[in-house]
């Protein structure tokens, strides 16, 4: 990473921080111009913490997409949100995501936690196309007298609307330095772990309601051929017999439309052609099993 003799080339990290669902990993992928975050309209789809790096002539802006702070139900759950938690200090801005309504439990317990947080917090305001403008401006005064904002900034990651204020907002705040990652490089996952995401998002968007937080991805095998095929085979766990029914489908249908459709992402990924076989297994009460959160990388 080189950098301009004459002003002083900055990097850093923010994090994306807020509840469940307001559009975390959206605004990752709009901000980076390709997808690295699966998104999906359920909430507490992102379980691990994904480095988004966005390089810029004069900065290096390493955006970290967190898991949504909720309560709790099991020891995932208590993983992910402390390691969204944790995040908080290892970052030199915070952008706090928010929809466009009146502040919810979650967004006061969140806003709770940065008391006392010395570093800039921006109110990012995300979905403001979901709204009429004048219906904005209560929002934005409920949430500046609950916390002292550096900057206030309404922004629709689908659409892509406010990103053109936000990222030069960021730049004063980062310190100066040379880039940590190549400029080539989109996030700091493993292809490995964008395939198993990428089967993942296919389950939850196929799926119903409760299914896809009981489904886990675990890639078993990799192998790349002579002839530039990709061949992958991966477990697709739930915890629970009748889950494994309802992905697998009447003969196999459901599954085999999930591997079509991941298949699809995956040569997106790594432009080339896939192999990919799925197999579904049950691991019971895996979400609260400490020794199968190891094997399947939530440490």
């Amino acid at each position: 990473m080189t950098c301009d003799c004459m002003t002083a080339f900055r990097c850093g990290y923010v994090s994306l921080t807020g509840r469940p669902n307001v559009g975390k990993s959206t605004l990752l992928n709009t901000v980076l111009g390709e997808k690295v975050a699966i998104v999906s309209p359920k909430p507490q789809t992102t379980r691990n913490r994904i480095a988004g790096i966005k390089n810029l002539p004069e900065a290096q802006i390493v955006f970290l997409d967190t898991p949504g702070i909720h309560k709790p139900r099991h020891k995932l759950g208590e993983r992910m949100v402390r390691e969204a938690s944790d995040t908080f200090h290892d970052v030199d801005v915070v952008l706090f995501l928010v929809e466009p309504s009146e502040p919810a439990v979650g967004d006061k317990a969140i806003l709770e936690s940065l008391a006392g947080f010395r570093k800039p917090v921006f109110l990012v305001i995300n979905k403001v196309d979901t709204i009429k403008k004048p219906e904005l401006l209560p929002v934005i005064d409920v949430y500046t007298k609950l916390y002292p904002f550096r900057e206030v900034i309404p922004i629709s990651a689908l659409e892509g609307d406010g990103i053109d204020r936000l990222l030069p907002a960021l730049l004063p705040l980062l310190p100066e330095g040379p880039g940590l990652y190549p400029d080539d490089i989109l996030t700091d996952q493993a292809e490995r772990f964008m395939a198993a995401e990428a089967i993942r998002e296919k389950i939850m968007q196929q799926t119903d309601d409760e299914l896809p937080y009981s489904v886990a991805v675990e890639i078993l095998t990799w192998k790349e051929k002579k002839d530039g095929l990709v061949a992958i085979q991966a477990n697709i766990y739930v915890e629970r017999d009748s889950q494994k029914g309802i992905i697998i489908g009447k003969n196999g249908a459901r599954l085999k439309e999930i591997g079509t459709a991941a298949r699809g992402d995956i040569e997106k990924l790594l432009g080339a052609r896939v192999f990919l076989e799925l197999w579904v297994k049950v691991r019971k009460d895996w979400r609260n099993d400490e020794r199968a959160l190891k094997d399947l990388g939530f440490e």
